[in-house]
């Protein structure tokens, strides 16, 4: 029909496509985030919520209302090694993936990433330039792929430089301002944003730093510090079942 000249937009009784759908099915990312099986993930979700211990349980309903309210919301779970956070974060993306939503899971290490279903270093996935700005583009593949996300994971966020984050706040908000209403005025333009870590591990390199130095550069010294809500988890469950695999308790 485009060759002679005509459209289908002339034919009321015909059905037009929906261009966005068209657009999003091009996307190599997106399709390959809504690429998981989800009647294997439910099945995982439900073994996996089982386990919760009464501290992840309030994160992990927490989390889930941010994106379900689609309000967006900043969240810290703060806890040291052995007590859930890995396992948390598993429970939280097969819930979410299972019911078809977009989760970018990220870790500031290429050994904590591995630990997460589809993980990716945070450098690599948003594209962060000497943890200063965020080499995304409106318009690219990686941009849709954002705005369609309903979650970010951030896994052993302590060891990044507080400038990663902030660059990652402005790229977010100048992406979504074309997407969401007031996203300019929200942290991460409104997406649900939830870092994970422990502080007394290891910090942001600082080379010839002291300790003054170190935590001027944390996330906890940054301006979005204050928006944040923080969780602490202090259940160990490595001490309490020797017998579970030590990977997924972390």
């Amino acid at each position: 029909m485009n060759k002679n000249g005509r459209s289908l937009r002339e034919f009321k009784s015909l059905p037009f496509p929906d261009i966005s759908l068209i657009n999003m099915c091009r996307n190599t990312l997106i399709m390959d985030e809504l690429r998981y099986d989800r009647e294997s993930l439910k099945n995982e979700h439900l073994s996996l919520y089982s386990g919760l211990n009464i501290e992840q349980k309030v994160v992990y309903t927490a989390i889930l209302e941010a994106v379900y309210s689609d309000y967006g919301r900043f969240f810290f779970v703060y806890g040291s090694g052995g007590t859930g956070k890995t396992y948390l974060w598993r429970t939280v993306i097969a819930r979410l993936r299972s019911e078809g939503k977009i989760v970018l899971a990220v870790a500031s290490s290429g050994i904590a990433a591995l630990l997460l279903p589809g993980g990716r270093t945070a450098h690599s996935r948003f594209k962060l330039r000497e943890s200063s700005c965020c080499d995304i583009n409106q318009g690219t593949q990686l941009a849709e792929l954002i705005c369609k996300s309903s979650l970010i994971i951030w896994d052993e966020a302590p060891m990044a430089h507080r400038n990663a984050f902030e660059a990652l706040d402005g790229s977010l908000r100048d992406i979504l301002r074309f997407h969401a209403p007031n996203s300019t005025n929200k942290s991460f333009g409104g997406k649900t944003v939830a870092l994970g870590g422990d502080f007394r591990q290891i910090l942001p390199v600082v080379p010839q730093g002291g300790r003054e130095d170190i935590v001027a550069t944390s996330i906890s010294d940054s301006t979005l510090w204050h928006q944040c809500k923080v969780y602490k988890l202090t259940i160990n469950m490595r001490l309490r079942d020797p017998t579970m695999d030590s990977n997924a308790i972390q």
